[in-house]
């Protein structure tokens, strides 16, 4: 029987994970973002409302990242769809936050619309979708936030012409903590810092050797190597101006026992892994105290393992 109203939720992810730009990612259990969507007589998707942005975004089906997502699958489906679907958004993930807030919100928007479908569309198509949503919030089309906050874990984006994805192990006993200081980062003024840059050959060779690295840690649960991994020879070094104490924040954590810290997409939070929630936990404080002491700024705290769960419905 077709559902006729779903709520769905959809978590924040950390993307890049050092040397892999706009190829690698993965979920959090928190925070996140929820749509209530339900059938309608009315053709079309219809955006209601959108709570916990401080007005900021747009109630537009046509230019929210949510609306966007769900009417790229709206038109994609053949037959077995009501006549139109309604949504509300309800954010839990900070706005320019780095933990792909546009992209929790695409990815949400195309798993409730897809749940009311009676012949629901492959996972790959979702992520397709859901990119259209990042690209209006954003300006670009990456998959490396929508593709783990659908799937869950960790997912590494091997083509995007066409589109194929590969689910990454999550080794038993890695632990992250992920640190949003409160303040705000555009992923567009973010990437627009990379336009026309080249890159030195022996940095490229660096990065190549890190992501191979990352992934071969991942499949052997190797976490020590998995830390020498995390590393970003190209992108990280041009952005960290833009981090407020990037450097303290970062020898705090590794201070703190953890195995590696990073910036967490385009900023300003960062991340750190560990072996251990204790080590992790400690991190999370030591980043903390290090964005308040080097930068005057109060910020929120996740420590846990990473999701192994997407985009889902919720009671």
């Amino acid at each position: 029987m077709q559902r006729q109203r779903v709520r769905v939720f959809a978590p924040a992810t950390v993307s890049n994970v050092g040397p892999g730009f706009d190829v690698l990612g993965f979920a959090l259990h928190r925070p996140g973002d929820w749509v209530e969507a339900e059938a309608s007589d009315r053709p079309g998707v219809e955006l209601l409302e959108v709570t916990g942005d401080g007005g900021a975004l747009p109630v537009d089906a046509r230019r929210n990242a949510a609306g966007v997502a769900a009417r790229r699958l709206w038109r994609q489906a053949r037959g077995g769809r009501p006549a139109g679907l309604r949504m509300r958004l309800q954010k839990g993930t900070p706005l320019a936050s780095g933990l792909g807030s546009s992209g929790a919100s695409a990815a949400a928007g195309a798993m409730a619309a897809n749940q009311l479908l009676e012949c629901p569309l492959p996972l790959e198509t979702l992520v397709a979708c859901a990119m259209d949503g990042e690209r209006a919030a954003c300006g670009s089309a990456h998959a490396d936030n929508v593709a783990p906050s659908l799937a869950g874990g960790i997912v590494l984006i091997r083509s995007y012409r066409p589109l194929e994805l590969v689910q990454l192990p999550v080794p038993d006993g890695l632990f992250v903590a992920v640190v949003h200081p409160h303040c705000r980062v555009s992923t567009g003024e973010a990437r627009a810092r990379l336009a026309g840059r080249a890159f030195p050959l022996p940095d490229i060779v660096a990065n190549a050797g890190n992501l191979a690295a990352l992934v071969a840690a991942l499949y052997r649960g190797d976490l020590e190597l998995l830390g020498r991994a995390i590393e970003d020879r190209l992108v990280e070094p041009v952005r960290a101006a833009m981090i407020p104490a990037y450097d303290a924040v970062r020898r705090a954590a590794r201070d703190e026992g953890a195995l590696a810290c990073a910036v967490s997409g385009s900023g300003p939070s960062m991340f750190a892994v560990a072996d251990a929630h204790d080590a992790a936990a400690a991190a999370a404080s030591a980043m903390r105290r290090a964005f308040r002491a080097g930068a005057s700024l109060a910020s929120d705290a996740w420590v846990g393992p990473i999701s192994r769960r997407g985009a889902a419905p919720v009671d």
